[in-house]
């Protein structure tokens, strides 16, 4: 019953909420639609959410997002033993993230089961292209996770980190910025 409950209230309209707007450009407007729509089928979800297309959220009732939050075109998310996002992180296109894992049993997966952890990404991260999380992993603030890295374990705060598995690369330093908006883009480099 509880299955169905969770089908009924989450799974099936943040199905179909993405379904009807992937055919959608991927620009200020869409994004910010499509993450207003989405909002109201996750189990929590913060103000100023923005979500691009082609994203694949599984069991979005363990799914917890902070403010300011994007993720970028084709993401995917199992978010079954609860995953956490805090305020102002940022997904860059395709980052998978699994709070499941398949294990063996007598030298086979194929019926050795799974187990399951929750998974934290701190405040401020940005996960770039491809990057994958492992169950288990609390992602630190402030964190760089280069593209196509493996967090295979929980990182420290303000880090750069890269590599399969991924290791600290460099402390993560806040540094001036040219702009803050496309219309300061366009003034400046117009």
């Amino acid at each position: 019953m509880r299955e169905l409950k969770n089908q009924l209230r989450y799974v099936l309209p943040l199905w179909f909420v993405l379904l009807i707007t992937n055919w959608l450009p991927d620009n200020r407007i869409t994004i910010r639609l499509r993450g207003i729509l989405a909002s109201f089928f996750i189990k929590k979800c913060g103000k100023n959410f923005t979500i691009a297309s082609n994203v694949l959220i599984n069991n979005p009732q363990g799914l917890v997002i902070g403010d300011d939050v994007y993720i970028a075109r084709g993401c995917w998310l199992n978010a079954m033993a609860g995953l956490k996002i805090e305020d102002e992180v940022v997904f860059a296109p395709y980052v998978v993230i699994s709070t499941t894992q398949h294990v063996f049993k007598n030298n086979s997966v194929r019926f050795g089961g799974s187990i399951a952890k929750p998974v934290l990404i701190g405040k401020g991260s940005w996960l770039a292209s491809h990057v994958s999380i492992k169950c288990g992993v609390e992602i630190g603030k402030g964190n760089l996770i280069a593209s196509n890295a493996s967090v295979v374990k929980s990182t420290p705060d303000f880090k750069i980190l890269g590599g399969v598995p991924a290791k600290v690369i460099k402390d993560n330093l806040d540094s001036k910025s040219s702009f803050n908006s496309r219309a300061e883009f366009e003034k400046a480099f117009g």
